[in-house]
């Protein structure tokens, strides 16, 4: 079959494609990757040999500037028309979109053509852009069994988890360390909650056995480097790490955001977590809560998040390490992800 995968804005939206791109190269079709500019050489470099590639020209509509709204909207309404026109020369057998503004052409040009198409949605709660196009969709994937949000339409509904590089799956299941060993992480740029919160509950807890492996900004190494070591901490402070499957599975617990990647990468090796949502995202309150829900871990607001509250959760979580292995256990499941969702593009 011809598939074509509609995906961009970010690395969150575009790894995932590319592990369904290389599911479905691997079992004999024939694929086009279309994606904005933004995501343009991530998709060219983990496109699967023999893949083609659209550009479409989008960007979120997200913007408070009325004008940037309606230029955002402007751009997507002109990629639309043309993959449509595309559509008419080249038409697939199915489309498959992993949302953001940018899958949104693909959508509405598969709907004009009656093409099937597939819709993922990342979050526990639904997305704007996936909202809007959902009224021209069959099909629509999860990354988690339950999400808030999705209208009251006919669109079938799939539980199929969210796809994760293979050095995840690699790892899936690892035991615990067991060396009371805690990574933060806050994302590419950073936390700055993070940087001001967890030092400083550390450096109150009576046990310092802790290992910490600290992701930060850039500017904030040297600072946090100096604290750890004038309180005899053992850590280690990096602007970036290349292996997070390596550093997940080397943690017995793990303190970050709850982006949707960073869910489903603690529950596919296994590992428990305190979740702090980012307060001005919806999608991540309810990707927290959704992991909180299996005993997994801890999902707190920002405001709630203070060195007293989590020196004491700390203290008490690595004096029981049963407790830990507990919640690593609850917080695992298999990631079937890829070949779900080929089945069910494919059958």
């Amino acid at each position: 079959m011809k598939i074509w995968i509609a995906t961009g804005g970010t690395g969150g939206h575009v790894y995932p494609a590319l592990s369904v791109a290389e599911c479905l190269h691997a079992r004999g079709h024939k694929i086009t990757i279309s994606c904005d500019g933004r995501v343009r050489d991530m998709v060219h470099r983990g496109a699967p040999a023999g893949a083609r590639f659209a550009h479409v020209w989008a960007s979120g509509v997200g913007a408070k500037s009325r004008i940037k709204q309606m230029w955002a909207l402007f751009k997507i309404g002109v990629s639309s028309i043309a993959l449509t026109l595309r559509f008419m020369i080249f038409r697939p057998d199915r489309v498959v979109a992993f949302g953001g503004y940018a899958s949104v052409p693909a959508v509405f040009a598969a709907h004009v053509w009656h093409i099937p198409t597939f819709l993922h949605e990342q979050n526990a709660a639904i997305g704007r852009a996936n909202k809007f196009s959902m009224r021209w969709v069959e099909t629509l994937m999860t990354s988690f069994p339950t999400v808030s949000g999705i209208p009251n339409a006919q669109t079938r509904v799939v539980y199929t988890g969210l796809p994760v590089r293979r050095d995840f799956i690699n790892v899936s299941g690892a035991p615990l360390p067991g060396e009371s060993r805690l990574l933060i992480t806050g994302g590419s740029l950073g936390a700055q909650i993070l940087d001001e919160v967890v030092p400083a509950a550390i450096a109150s807890m009576k046990n310092k056995k802790i290992f910490i492996t600290h992701q930060t900004r850039p500017e904030n190494v040297e600072r946090l480097q100096k604290f750890y070591a004038d309180n005899k901490i053992r850590a280690n402070v990096l602007s970036f790490i290349h292996d997070m499957a390596g550093a997940i599975s080397g943690a017995d617990l793990v303190i970050g955001r709850s982006g949707a990647s960073t869910v489903i990468e603690l529950q596919t090796i296994g590992r428990p977590a305190i979740l702090v949502p980012l307060n001005i995202n919806p999608d991540q309150a309810a990707n927290a809560a959704s992991f909180a829900k299996t005993g997994g871990g801890f999902a707190i607001e920002q405001s709630k998040f203070t060195p007293r509250w989590l020196s004491s959760t700390l203290t008490e979580l690595f004096d029981n390490p049963s407790r830990l292995e507990k919640m690593a256990h609850k917080a695992h499941i298999e990631n079937r992800a890829v070949d779900l969702i080929c089945d069910e593009i494919t059958k």
